[in-house]
């Protein structure tokens, strides 16, 4: 790649794949990685997959799979001016969000739970599978390892060990310690020993947060539970609006809120890029190794991460603790712990453990297969089997 810095991963000296691979003769590893996520049936369904509104609710809000693609194109907008490896950025930002589960965090957290009361009452684990509860990350890193079925050779898909770095951004010591006997020298060994994953990685998850505080703004307008009123209370969004609307008296509407969103994009996208490239300056890295041993480097400025903060505060509590949105939750709560319930008690109403099954848990199968569900596959099947219609 032309202008790749000598910090950033090049996929020439690739830490490899888990199952070795020949080379494509047209692209390199991390732009087949990517392609690999595009053309996976986990990255198909987060079209029907909740952001913050359930798909149903709405045409133009934002899914799983639309705002993984803001997140991609912010990544790869910012890795180019810092050097680092556009496609790896894009791979790792279209794949974070695979192993999330229908409902967004309100599914997550139930599943989480309903897997808890499972261990406490020491239901049998298969060696071959994470520990605990359920966690996204850890999960969308499961997709890409073993649950996708689309190679002759392999489960999963096979993907390069810096995509797949990137791809888990939290793990449990428990299961560091699992990851690291199953792959030692692996993935899960950073967690251990306290290193930072690559620049590349670090970019592709500040993006995440970038894209989501943008986009769940021009939601919750959209939806009607925020107002432009109420986001005067927001800095980091009413400077830019108020710039807008000095520099065009006559613009109405929508275009007021689009405007405000794009320059408060381009602000904390420019802020990442000179904090980010100070840091490195500062540090003195030279080599991808060295950025591992480093604390992390990718960064706002910090007046700028006191803005991003204090509009999180502000989303949390005007939108995603909004009444409307809280007894959405609810219900999408409650129809991921009744699917659980139901799976658990009669296994039959799931489709048999594919022949590549090493044998998992009974409870890790049926997590397995209600993360993989898209919202209103959900919805259909807590209707199917117990017969309650929690959603219009």
């Amino acid at each position: 790649m032309i202008g790749l810095a000598p910090y950033a991963c090049d996929p020439a000296f690739s830490r490899g794949r888990r199952h070795a691979e020949p080379p494509a003769p047209t692209r390199n590893d991390f732009q087949r990685d990517r392609d690999r996520v595009i053309h996976s049936t986990a990255f198909r369904r987060l079209v029907y997959k909740t952001q913050v509104f359930l798909n149903h609710e709405g045409d133009l809000f934002r899914t799983r799979l639309t705002h993984s693609l803001e997140v991609a194109q912010l990544g790869r907008s910012m890795a180019r001016s810092l050097g680092l490896h556009e496609d790896l950025v894009e791979a790792i930002s279209l794949a974070h969000d695979l192993g999330h589960t229908p409902f967004g965090h309100a599914g997550q957290d139930a599943l989480n739970a309903c897997m808890h009361e499972d261990s406490d009452r020491a239901a049998p684990v298969s060696p071959h599978e994470p520990v605990g509860g359920f966690e996204h990350n850890m999960q969308s890193l499961r997709v890409v390892d073993e649950l996708e079925e689309r190679y002759p050779a392999f489960n999963g898909l096979n993907l390069c060990f810096e995509t797949r770095e990137g791809i888990l951004k939290h793990c449990s010591r428990a299961n560091a310690q699992w990851l690291e006997g199953r792959e030692p020298q692996g993935v899960g060994q950073r967690f251990l020993l306290g290193h930072s994953p690559s620049l590349e990685a670090q970019l592709a998850n500040l993006a995440d947060e970038i894209a989501y505080n943008a986009h769940d703004i021009d939601d919750g307008v959209r939806s009607g539970l925020l107002t432009l009123e109420q986001l005067e209370a927001v800095d980091l969004f009413d400077r830019h609006r108020r710039a807008v609307l000095r520099e065009h008296p006559s613009i109405k509407g929508r275009r007021v809120l689009f405007e405000a969103i794009r320059r408060m994009l381009s602000e904390q996208v420019y802020d990442v890029i000179d904090a980010t490239a100070a840091a490195i300056r500062q540090a003195g890295v030279g080599h991808v190794d060295e950025v591992r041993l480093a604390p992390p480097l990718v960064r706002f400025s910090p007046p700028m991460r006191e803005a991003s903060s204090a509009l999180k505060r502000f989303l949390m509590l005007n939108l995603y603790r909004h009444p409307q949105v809280m007894a959405t939750t609810q219900r999408a709560r409650q129809v991921v712990a009744d699917l659980y319930r139901v799976y658990h008690e009669a296994p039959e109403e799931m489709p048999p453990p594919s022949a590549a099954d090493p044998g998992y848990s009974l409870k890790r199968r049926v997590a397995d297969y209600i993360a993989g569900m898209t919202d209103r596959f959900a919805i259909r099947e807590h209707t199917r089997l117990t017969g309650m219609r929690l959603f219009d």
